[in-house]
């Protein structure tokens, strides 16, 4: 009869042969250290004597087997390391030092793979529980495989006069036009202030309801995916349809009503055909699952990075967001939330725009009720970690028809996005065009009427020569 039972990968020989080079040669302990750990030994006696080389290293003494000897006796571990005859035997277990990195790399994939093994095991039997949170499994799965695997890959110092010559070059670069230092947005001094959104940043977009954050977000996005750039836009508000027709609206200049009230007429067809057309490969990918986790939402980045590499992930929005390991306590929920989307943007090594609501605190301010950072909803975690924060402004939607800083300047179909808060750059102020009709937010400067009356020159069939 077959026997199931596996021994662990392990090897008491090589574990021996490192522990005796380290005692034999001092000039190897620095780079061991680096690369071990005491977990890596399965015999207890040997994490022992790992553990009192890496005592005494600290203590910045040399190392030698007497030396070793004498500071396990001193923290009385002198036994649990097999004695003081076990100890010096280990300096015989080698003839040469000089293959201990080669030993070394090979007891740590040995800890590797017995640390999957006992991983995958501990999924297992979670996995059979009936009340398990899968998606916080998977999370856990997906977490360990990559602590495992930069185990292995030791990240290594770069010299400060490395770093910089590329911060150096990369700045050259950057004048010259040559790459901006993030993904433009749709409004160019909102570009040229900020230097668009860059990888590894939170950007927190927020304000009151009705302002337009939806809007000003699928303008980001599918101004992006327009330039083959691979997006993803996750909305707990609203449907992927609803989405859709906003996007043709602002792009097609489509009234937004006659997809969701009045329907489309032969020219308005004309037009969504046309569009529908120069938009067949673009890299949109939208998911409308409406009770979204931070754990979920980990995963499915994960996912859609590894799949499409995307670019960018847009969040809509954060207040509807939940998390499966957190419960109860809201503030300590929203801090899980808003700490899970920046390390999204840190670990994909992408820019996380997240939509955000405002408290009422802004009604019921007297003047121009611009919003403040104290305004944004369980503010604290969320300042804490954006990188940026602005505020969506229109004061047409209070009743207002001129600026408040300019009586002269009608503010009838305009809005303002304010850069409250950018740790990479200065504080600024943004006026831009908003329609209504079409939910479309623009540069102030760009007049976009001819847009409509260009695609209804086209035919469906010629769009980019189909």
């Amino acid at each position: 009869m077959e026997n199931n039972l596996k021994i662990l990968p392990k090897s008491i020989e090589l574990e021996q042969a490192v522990l005796g080079a380290l005692l034999v040669d001092y000039s190897n302990v620095g780079e061991t250290l680096e690369l071990l750990n005491h977990e890596v030994f399965t015999d207890p006696r040997h994490q022992e004597v790992f553990k009192s080389i890496y005592r005494v290293f600290n203590d910045s003494k040399p190392i030698d087997v007497l030396i070793i000897v004498e500071d396990l006796t001193a923290n009385k571990k002198i036994k649990k390391a097999g004695g003081y005859g076990y100890v010096i035997e280990l300096t015989q277990k080698i003839a040469s030092s000089a293959h201990i990195e080669h030993h070394s790399r090979v007891l740590m994939q040995k800890y590797m793979q017995r640390s999957i093994i006992k991983m995958s095991t501990a999924f297992l039997q979670n996995a059979y529980k009936e009340d398990v949170d899968v998606f916080e499994l998977s999370d856990k799965a997906y977490s360990f495989l990559n602590e495992i695997s930069e185990f292995i890959i030791k990240k290594n110092e770069v010299k400060f006069e490395e770093i910089v010559t590329q911060v150096k070059e990369k700045a050259v670069r950057i004048y010259k036009g040559e790459v901006t230092p993030g993904l433009l947005t749709p409004i160019s001094k909102l570009s040229s202030n900020t230097g668009g959104w860059r990888d590894g940043e939170l950007i927190i977009l927020a304000a009151r309801p009705g302002m337009g954050k939806t809007a000003f977000a699928l303008k980001c996005a599918s101004y992006l995916a327009n330039m083959s750039i691979p997006t993803a836009f996750f909305c707990l508000e609203m449907s992927n349809e609803t989405l859709v027709s906003r996007v043709i609206s602002m792009e097609a200049k489509v009234p937004i009503e006659k997809f969701n009230k009045k329907g489309l007429g032969p020219d308005d067809e004309k037009v969504v055909s046309v569009f529908e057309k120069r938009i067949k490969d673009m890299p949109f990918y939208i998911d409308d699952t409406t009770s979204l986790s931070i754990e979920q939402l980990q995963i499915k980045a994960k996912r859609l990075k590894s799949t499409y590499d995307i670019k960018i992930l847009f969040v809509d929005y954060l207040q509807l967001m939940s998390s499966s390991v957190i419960k109860g306590n809201r503030e300590q929920e929203i801090s899980k939330i808003s700490r899970g989307l920046k390390t999204i943007a840190k670990d994909l090594k992408i820019p996380v725009i997240a939509l955000s609501q405002l408290s009422r605190a802004v009604e019921t301010r007297g003047g121009s009720k611009r919003p403040l950072l104290s305004d944004l909803r369980e503010s604290g975690a969320i300042e804490q970690d954006a990188d940026m924060v602005g505020f969506l402004y229109r004061p047409e939607y209070y009743g207002m028809d001129e600026w408040d800083d300019d009586e002269r300047s009608s503010c009838v179909g305009e809005a303002e996005i304010i850069i409250a808060k950018n740790r990479n750059g200065g504080l600024v102020r943004v006026r831009m065009n908003f329609e209504g009709e079409f939910t479309l937010f623009s540069d102030i400067e760009n007049n976009q009427n001819e847009i409509r009356e260009e695609l209804l020159k086209i035919e469906p069939n010629e769009a980019f020569g189909i």
